[in-house]
């Protein structure tokens, strides 16, 4: 009963703002005191609307009221100090159901303010006051307020479980490893929690990694879609303006290749709407896997990091995929306009014989969006290429042999005759044959070294300017191979690159998607070099050969 009469005391003499016993205390005209500082701050707030209120009664007052120190209860409190009077706990300091409780309070329980793993018991902030006042308490292991502290008990020693059999992925006491446990690997919870966080921050690095990728490709799908829209909508303003010459006879073609452009258009705008949700769906699932990562790897308890640490993990994809949205940069609708100009200037008769190349046309523009590089050489291989040399193009001091395949540079000149493509100084050849869409080849070498190159038609070829050397110019691109280092090479710029393992190179272009790769070729494929860009026309492949090498194109079928 007493303990009772003293917690009605304390709060009778506390004040309802800052929760501490009154100091200068003031009664305001409702009847409620309050410390004279507390108010006046309350009330200062408030100053602005001209109307002042009683913060437990809620009764208003206009104006404000003079605040008069009450020396009756001021003197009263200096009495109630000296007998060690306290204030008054508020009631959010009591544990409620989803608090942890103090193990030591009897009745109504306090909230813990830590938990000591050594206990292992939890602690309000009057029975913790001892870890901090006794010496051998001091050493003991504070952290933040955790239930079922008893986990971290072991149930056959009824000792705290400081270990970690790594044999048998369990947590342990110390009696345990010289018992049942014993000749087995164990290391200190500790030291097992340093490895397995470890771990954790290489998944959230892939995880991190994966959402920047997936943000990546969802920015990316964005404006493939805006710029699907601005030719779609171009190629139908286009068309319209070409069918509306043609007057009575092409009006009806002219519905069915707008229908048909905007079929198409909405066909793309849904298919990538569908990935963008899709990758925003793994971006946010990404998300909370990492919070709860992270909100683990802040846990302090070293066994219930390590009891959640594996269905945590467990819940991780190995993956670390890296982006895989390919995006062409060209246009997309601009041949149905093309398509329908011809239909124009061949009227009525052309019409019947050119309508399906207009229909296939439209259906046949894609955004590329599951046209993926390939990953493994047979994939490469579907889209292999024969390539052969052009001897018009050819420097007179390379043979070419083979069936044009192959060539070697020689000290003497070659018989060939006078042409305006071939090079005159470089020691270069380019291929017969154009290179659009996507296509697959391989070079290989003997000797000191090669260039292995792609180029525009148009490239110069008399003279020793940088016009005329493959990379040296924005007409080409160069994978420059010799036996100390590799470079590549574009208007007259140099990337390194990781040398070829062996003297065998694999070349892959994708012409529309404006993709240009090199591969090293061993029992492996292995990226050198990438190339994204905007190819504007027809590529060709070129050759730069070091002085007494052999090079050729790889016959793969």
């Amino acid at each position: 009963m007493a303990q009772k009469g003293d917690q009605l005391d304390r709060e009778t003499f506390s004040c309802s703002i800052c929760l501490d016993l009154l100091k200068d205390p003031v009664t305001i005209p409702c009847g409620h005191s309050y410390c004279m500082s507390c108010i006046k701050g309350f009330w200062d707030e408030k100053d602005q609307r001209k109307i002042y209120s009683c913060p437990q009664c809620r009764q208003t007052f206009s104006p404000r009221p003079v605040l008069v120190k009450n020396t009756m209860f001021a003197a009263l409190m200096e009495q109630l100090k000296k007998t060690g009077l306290q204030a008054a706990p508020a009631d959010h300091c009591y544990a409620g159901p989803d608090d942890v409780a103090c193990d030591v309070c009897t009745g109504r329980k306090l909230k813990a303010l830590k938990s000591c793993l050594t206990c292992p018991a939890s602690y309000c902030e009057k029975h913790l006051q001892p870890h901090y006042d006794a010496a051998p308490l001091k050493k003991h292991k504070l952290v933040d307020p955790l239930e079922k502290l008893q986990e971290n008990i072991c149930s056959r020693h009824n000792e705290v479980m400081k270990m970690f059999c790594r044999t048998d992925r369990q947590c342990i006491c110390y009696l345990c490893s010289v018992d049942e446990h014993k000749g087995h690997d164990t290391v200190t919870a500790a030291a097992e929690r340093t490895e397995r966080q470890r771990e954790l921050e290489v998944s959230r690095q892939n995880i991190q990694q994966r959402i920047q990728d997936r943000e990546k490709d969802v920015m990316l799908l964005q404006q493939e879609m805006k710029a699907v829209n601005r030719s779609a909508d171009k190629a139908v303003e286009d068309s319209e303006k070409i069918f509306t010459e043609l007057i009575r006879l092409i009006r009806k073609r002219s519905s069915d290749v707008k229908q048909q452009i905007r079929s198409q258009q909405e066909t793309e705008g849904s298919r990538v709407k569908g990935l963008q949700e899709k990758l925003e769906r793994e971006i946010s699932e990404l998300k909370r896997k990492d919070a709860e990562l992270k909100q683990l790897s802040h846990t302090e308890n070293h066994t219930q990091f390590l009891h959640n640490y594996p269905s945590l993990l467990s819940q991780l994809s190995t993956s670390t995929d890296s982006s895989s949205i390919n995006i062409s940069p060209l246009s997309y609708f601009e041949d149905v306009t093309a398509a329908v100009s011809e239909l124009r200037d061949q009227l009525q008769d052309i019409l019947r014989e050119k309508w399906t190349n207009v229909s296939l046309t439209v259906t046949e523009v894609d955004v590329l969006l599951s046209q993926t590089e390939p990953k493994i050489r047979a994939g490469f291989l579907k889209y292999s290429r024969e390539i052969t040399m052009d001897p018009n193009t050819a420097h007179i001091k390379l043979l070419l042999s083979e069936g044009d395949n192959k060539a070697e540079q020689m000290s003497q000149q070659q018989s060939y005759s006078s042409h305006p493509d071939r090079f005159t100084v470089w020691w270069q050849v380019l291929s017969r044959e154009s290179l659009t869409g996507r296509c697959y080849w391989e070079v290989e070498w003997r000797g000191e070294g090669v260039g292995v190159a792609v180029a525009y038609k148009n490239i110069s070829r008399a003279g020793d300017s940088y016009e005329c050397g493959f990379g040296f110019n924005d007409k080409s691109w160069m994978l420059d191979c010799d036996t100390d280092n590799s470079l590549f090479w574009f208007n007259n710029i140099s990337t390194p690159v990781s040398r070829p393992r062996s003297s065998r190179v694999g070349v892959y272009l994708d012409h529309s998607a404006g993709i240009l790769s090199f591969y090293s070729i061993s029992e492996t494929m292995n990226l050198l070099h990438r190339v994204q860009t905007t190819f504007t026309k027809p590529l060709y492949a070129g050759l730069y050969l070091y002085n007494g090498v052999t090079a050729e194109f790889c016959k793969l079928r």
